[in-house]
């Protein structure tokens, strides 16, 4: 069996695909070896109740604010992003560039090299550079995941820059990999046409559950469930609560992430303009309990909104933690979802963003027909079961082939 080292320049229980990954390859007889990164207190909790069940190897670099190495990463940040602003990301020298794109690129590079391995693998984007170079001084070859089209992620001041400095690296290391994957085909469109590379799509979905989901009728207002990491716009909560309030029916929202401003205005907005809605805000949950965490609801809130030309091509990582939890599912008609919304069917209310009356639609009948409603729920946990589940032999089977074509 191989020496694989694993790395995310993020923390464990925001990166659920390495995660799997290291799972599934120690779980394949392979010697695993971790590298990830802790910054913020919420997170870090996450990550401690996520390791504690896990026994391959772990490094984690603590860039927390106030710690030497945060301080070192400021000031490391700043000065690359000046240099880089001087000459322009494809004219700047290559240390800049992944300085400025990753400010942790020395630490997770020397952290990689710190144990002998056969395969290096990573994803997320402060890690792509550095799983090449590190991959570069083992002598061995490297793997990388663009979960991401990042060239085209955010609308933020900075997004130019920070998509400039993407592209650059992209070109840099993406054509020396061992093999690219992906989390759609729309995404992985992008990368083929733009790179001439071959991607191969491991979707975000997660094991199946020990038992099937509780499906249980109920003659109450329509219970609606959102997950993520933080509430904030763009997300299509805005589009249920505007088309509960067109549908006049009486729902109950939950929304579970951490709390922000725009969360509590929209539970002032709800409670002033759609009387019949009532918004609760939960705490995050570790990864390994998101599932449990759907136990009494009836649909999942997966829609995502498409002025960033990522979110048009991504599937919903939201989607595949409600399938198998036994949740209909709102889903937002866009490039990345249309496969999975052929394989749904029933189980999903699907809407062009905006259309508030289409989804007004669905919500009135799903809580009109309750039995409408139960066979949606009853086709979205089929559908995990026989397709859209980590043990598929297109998903964990698939990461595990491409490893095997490597190393053996």
């Amino acid at each position: 069996m191989a020496r694989i080292t694993v790395v995310t320049a993020g923390h464990l229980s925001t990166c659920p695909r390495m995660v799997k990954a290291a799972d599934a390859f120690a779980e394949a007889g392979h010697d695993v070896h971790v590298v990830s990164t802790r910054s913020v207190a919420w997170a870090t909790e996450g990550d401690a109740a996520l390791r504690a069940t896990r026994h391959w190897a772990w490094t984690c670099l603590d860039h927390t604010t106030g710690t030497a190495l945060g301080r070192r990463r400021g000031l490391r940040s700043r000065v690359a992003t000046a240099v880089v602003d001087t000459v322009g990301a494809a004219r700047a020298p290559w240390a800049a560039v992944v300085r400025a794109y990753a400010p942790l690129h020395p630490e997770l590079v020397r952290a990689a090299n710190a144990v002998p391995a056969d395969l290096l693998y990573g994803g997320t984007t402060g890690a792509l550079a550095a799983v090449a170079e590190a991959a570069g001084r083992l002598r061995v070859p490297y793997a990388l995941d663009l979960e991401d089209l990042h060239t085209a992620e955010s609308t933020e001041p900075d997004a130019a820059h920070q998509h400039a400095l993407a592209a650059r690296i992209e070109r840099e290391v993406l054509p020396g990999a061992a093999f690219l994957t992906t989390s759609s085909d729309a995404i992985g469109e992008v990368y083929r046409d733009r790179y001439a590379v071959s991607v191969s799509t491991i979707h975000n979905v997660f094991p199946r559950p020990v038992s099937s989901p509780r499906v249980v009728g109920h003659d109450g207002p329509l219970r609606l469930y959102w997950v993520g990491q933080a509430i904030g716009p763009g997300r299509g909560i805005e589009d249920v609560i505007a088309a509960v309030g067109e549908a006049g029916i009486p729902a109950v929202l939950h929304l579970r992430g951490r709390v922000t401003p725009f969360a509590a205005g929209l539970v002032r907005h709800a409670a002033a303009g759609v009387p019949g809605l009532v918004i609760e805000v939960l705490p995050p949950v570790a990864p390994d309990t998101l599932l449990a965490s759907c136990e009494g609801y009836d649909v999942g809130v997966a829609a995502e909104l498409l002025p960033i030309e990522n979110r048009r091509r991504c599937i919903s990582n939201k989607l595949f933690t409600y399938l198998p939890a036994g949740l209909a599912v709102i889903l937002t008609e866009s490039p990345g979802h249309q496969p999975v919304i052929k394989d749904l069917g029933s189980a999903a209310c699907t809407y062009a963003p905006g259309d508030i009356a289409a989804l007004a639609r669905g919500l009135r009948r799903w809580h009109e027909d309750r039995a409408a409603l139960l066979t949606a729920r009853h086709a979205a946990a089929e559908a995990a079961a026989r397709r859209w589940h980590w043990e598929h032999e297109d998903e964990r089977g698939r990461l595990l082939s491409l490893v095997a074509q490597v190393v053996g």
